[in-house]
C-alpha cells in the first residue's frame, strides 16, 4: 500500500512539473507607442533628414516605438493625430503647415500629445506664434567659414534622462545655432558654452536642449543634429533617446 502510495505522490508531482513547464507566459506584452516623423521642408533641407529617420527607427525597434515618416502636411487632422504618442519635426524648415493643420496640432499636443523638435525644427513656421512658444525659440544665425565646428556643451541638468548619461562638459562636432524669441519658461538642459568657439551671439546663456509641458502636452528640443555624423555618435543617440522617453511619459 506504501508503495502504491509513493508511485501516486512521484506520479502527480511530475505532472504538475509538467504542466507548469507547458504553461505559456501570459504576461500581455506592452502595446508599443507609435511616433510620427515629419521631414517636410520648404527651405534648407539638411542632407541628414534621411540618416536621422534611419536612427531614430533603429531606436525605436530596440525601445518599443514604431516610427512613421511622412513628408506630408495632410497627415496633421485631429483624427490622424491621435494615433501617436509622439511628433518629431526632424529638421524642418519654412512654412510646413497651414492653418487647419495648424489648429489639428495644437490640438493634439494641448489635449496631451508630445512634440520633440530637433535641429532646424526651430527654422520653421515663423509667422505661427504658438509653434514658436512650443519649439521654444526660432533660429537666428550660425557660425560661418565653416558652419560645422567643434564646441563644448555645458551640462546644465544632469538629471534628466536625455542628460543623465553625458559628462559635465561634451565637445563635439555640430553646426550651432543661435536663437531669438527664446521662451522663458523652457527648463534648459544643456548651454552651449560659447568661448569653446567664435560666432555665438547668444552670450553665456546659449541654451542648446530644453523641454516643457504645454497645455497637457510635453515638448522637447534638440539643436543638434546637423551632420550625418550625429546620428553615429552614441551620446548624441542616447540623449534623443531619453528625450523620446521623455517625451513618450515613460522618465
Amino acid at each position: 500500500m506504501k508503495f502504491i502510495k509513493s508511485i501516486f505522490i512521484i506520479f502527480f508531482s511530475i505532472s504538475l512539473i509538467c504542466s507548469a513547464q507547458e504553461t505559456p507566459n501570459t504576461t500581455p506584452k506592452k502595446r508599443p507607442d507609435f511616433v510620427l516623423v515629419f521631414t517636410k521642408t520648404e527651405g534648407y533641407r539638411h542632407e541628414s533628414i534621411s540618416t536621422g529617420v534611419k536612427a531614430l527607427r533603429e531606436l525605436g525597434r530596440k525601445n518599443n516605438f514604431i516610427v512613421i515618416r511622412t513628408e506630408s502636411s495632410e497627415d496633421f487632422t485631429e483624427r490622424n493625430l491621435k494615433n501617436y504618442q509622439l511628433v518629431v519635426f526632424l529638421s524642418t524648415t519654412g512654412d510646413v503647415l497651414d492653418a487647419e493643420e495648424e489648429k489639428a496640432f495644437e490640438n493634439y499636443i494641448n489635449g496631451g500629445g508630445s512634440f520633440l523638435g530637433i535641429h532646424a525644427a526651430a527654422d520653421t513656421e515663423y509667422d505661427w506664434n504658438w509653434y514658436g512658444k512650443l519649439v521654444g525659440g526660432y533660429f537666428e544665425s550660425h557660425p560661418n567659414n565653416p558652419n560645422v565646428i567643434q564646441a563644448s556643451v555645458q551640462l546644465v541638468d544632469g538629471t534628466h534622462s536625455s542628460t543623465k548619461h553625458l559628462p559635465e562638459t561634451w565637445v563635439r562636432n555640430d553646426e550651432w545655432y543661435n536663437y531669438k524669441n527664446l521662451n522663458s519658461e523652457v527648463n534648459v538642459t544643456l548651454n552651449l558654452d560659447e568661448s569653446s568657439y567664435v560666432g555665438g551671439t547668444n552670450g553665456a546663456q546659449h541654451p542648446i536642449a530644453w523641454y516643457h509641458q504645454v497645455g497637457a502636452g510635453r515638448a522637447y528640443y534638440s539643436g543638434g543634429g546637423h551632420t550625418n555624423e550625429s546620428y553615429a555618435e552614441n551620446n548624441f543617440i542616447q540623449h534623443l533617446l531619453g528625450a523620446i522617453e521623455w517625451c513618450l511619459n515613460r522618465s
